[in-house]
């Protein structure tokens, strides 16, 4: 669940908002990616991840905060194989370089629609990190929104955290 603040800052309600980012992120996903994704279910915020990789990159300014992909190997192999338009069937540089991209497309969408009104946020570059398990934190899970979508059989995660900078 996000910080009220933020939401009323941001002007709209913790609905409308996984409304605007379960539209965009499947427009970004058919788009961008060429893979469609079923729409966006609400998802505990996880901490530790297995045999994942995880895309972030940050938010600065008047809001501060952190906008995170999290995908399974496989899941983020094909993504980067659409992506891409060959197989690739290794987790290296090319998936990092695709799961930083689409995170940094869902991050500016986000700025976009959301850091308006004279408030700005800079994005950050994106940083990757994968392995067979890892343990991440940003924020509190508590102020965190996590959104789970579908894809073939495997889920994936977006998760978004702000909080008023300064």
């Amino acid at each position: 669940m996000m910080n009220m603040g933020i939401l009323n800052q941001f002007n709209t309600t913790e609905t409308l908002l996984i409304e605007h980012l379960d539209k965009d992120i499947r427009e970004i996903f058919s788009t961008m990616v060429g893979v469609d994704i079923s729409p966006a279910q609400m998802a505990v915020t996880l901490t530790t991840f297995n045999d994942c990789v995880t895309g972030m990159v940050g938010l600065a300014g008047s809001y501060n905060g952190m906008l995170i992909v999290t995908a399974p190997q496989k899941l983020a192999l094909t993504f980067t194989s659409h992506m891409l338009g060959m197989d690739v069937a290794e987790c290296d540089n090319d998936v990092h370089d695709a799961l930083g991209e689409i995170t940094n497309m869902i991050a500016g969408s986000f700025k976009h629609h959301f850091v308006t009104n004279g408030h700005e946020a800079h994005l950050s570059t994106p940083s990757v990190i994968s392995g067979e398990r890892y343990v991440m934190t940003v924020g509190t899970p508590a102020d965190t929104l996590t959104l789970m979508f579908e894809s073939g059989e495997e889920n994936f995660l977006v998760s978004v955290y702000v909080e008023v900078g300064n």
